[in-house]
């Protein structure tokens, strides 16, 4: 445990000495070990630690896209089956490399890594805190996905160095395995409910005991009669194909008022989804309360909150019984350990999001692993990751995913490919604002 090991240290205390001297290095007294001493060491009266700190020298964003695929249920709702993506480099000068994700707006929290980069150039790689304090808190108007997110690139890449320097998987850094296995799902959406219940029973098949599916196929906030009709037989469909014994997670980002969130909650009941993801838009807690006071469905939400700031009301409120914040804009691992233990508090399991590229994926499955009030694992192996990637990515069986055993996040990114894939224009993920009620109201999905 090379990276750990430069940072014990030895101490003798002085307790006639002034407090502020018995605690921690003497003010204005600069070691002066002799080069054939070890690097721990100290004197009667003062803790003196010795470090020959690994130094980051480059942070690189990479922006890039993998090549589009076609997806008949991706473009239905509106979103391309390709999108952009920012791989986050950093280099220390011991020639270990970390990578992290930080995958958003790409063109402008690229841009945003590479400014912090030039902040964090020279600082030791292992002060990771100190560096997510420092970036979090140096700008007067702070948080939101951009600089959140180019901040969790480069915590994810530290993490993954420290990983690699120590020779240790990261979750054995934060606490250890609390689980030998992740518990996943799978997909169950379709654009009408017999390619719901097709997409459901290709996961079945392979042992997967969960399922998500956004059966809402309308853009806009407020939904047609026919659309809540179809969404409620959509699961009713998928639920009567898959029995009892698979969970069946409702996802619906946001797109429905709360009068209409209850109406279809309580339509959805006797199918018994697991949990009813973001009913209606995350901005108005007194909203979201509203329908969990009124439907027998556990409701969860949080993968478009940020930081702990966020979740602070969210948690104390007991509006929710799951959290789902995304590793890349919900601030990185070690913010995600906080907003867990947060959540711990109140009794509400943790789903880490993670629907992006590999690094952020392993990333989830490192707090997947440690964390106590972990429920279930969202995110897992798209086709591209095979090239993309260099390392063994853990491949779902029976339902469950194997925690990444090697050093750091559990892989690297191959440079030369998304080189050869830069981000594109076209790649947007979204259609254009647009409703489909004859009013055509604003989309609030986007």
């Amino acid at each position: 445990m090379r990276f750990l090991a430069r940072r014990s240290g030895a101490c003798a205390f002085d307790w006639a000495r002034p407090m502020d001297l018995r605690w921690g290095i003497a003010r204005n007294e600069r070691s002066t070990r002799p080069a054939d001493e070890p690097d721990v060491w100290g004197s009667p009266g003062r803790i003196q630690i010795a470090s020959n700190a690994m130094k980051i020298t480059a942070v690189t964003a990479i922006p890039f896209a993998p090549d589009p695929i076609s997806n008949p249920y991706l473009e239905s709702v509106g979103m391309a089956a390709s999108a952009n993506y920012v791989a986050v480099k950093v280099d220390t000068d011991e020639g270990i490399t970390g990578w992290g994700d930080s995958t958003c707006g790409p063109l402008s929290v690229a841009s945003m890594v590479e400014e912090f980069g030039g902040m964090v150039v020279g600082e030791d790689a292992g002060h990771i805190e100190k560096i997510w304090q420092t970036l979090y808190h140096h700008f007067f108007v702070r948080g939101g996905p951009i600089q959140t997110s180019a901040i969790s690139g480069i915590e994810m890449a530290l993490w993954d160095i420290k990983g690699k320097a120590a020779g240790l998987p990261v979750y054995d850094m934060l606490g250890g395995p609390l689980r030998d296995r992740i518990w996943a799902y799978g997909r169950w959406d379709g654009i009408t409910p017999e390619a719901a219940v097709e997409h459901a029973m290709s996961y079945v098949s392979q042992g997967v005991t969960a399922l998500k599916g956004d059966p809402f196929d309308h853009q806009g906030q407020f939904i047609t009669t026919e659309a809540e009709h179809k969404a409620v037989a959509t699961l009713k469909a998928v639920r009567e194909a898959v029995g009892e014994e698979v969970e069946l997670l409702v996802e619906v980002h946001g797109r429905l008022t709360p009068a209409a969130a209850i109406r279809v909650g309580n339509a959805m009941e006797s199918y018994r989804p697991f949990v009813f993801e973001e009913p209606v838009p995350f901005h108005n807690l007194d909203a979201m309360k509203r329908v969990a006071d009124s439907v027998n469905i556990p409701i969860a939400t949080g993968e478009r909150l940020f930081t702990k700031w966020d979740y602070e009301d969210l948690l104390k409120r007991q509006i929710v019984a799951m959290i789902q914040p995304d590793v890349i804009q919900g601030g990185g691992i070690m913010e995600l350990k906080k907003i867990a233990a947060m959540a711990e508090a109140q009794y509400v399991g943790f789903q880490p999001h993670a629907i992006h590229g590999p690094m952020d994926v392993l990333a989830a499955l490192q707090l997947d692993a440690s964390t106590p009030n972990f429920m279930i694992h969202e995110g897992g192996m798209k086709p591209w990751f095979q090239d993309a990637f260099i390392g063994d990515f853990p491949i779902q069986e029976d339902g469950y995913l194997p925690i990444p055993t090697a050093p750091g996040l559990g892989g690297s990114m191959n440079e030369e490919w998304l080189v050869a894939h830069p981000a594109r224009s076209d790649a947007q993920g979204w259609l254009p604002p647009i409703g489909t009620l004859p009013s055509r109201q604003f989309n609030t999905w986007v």
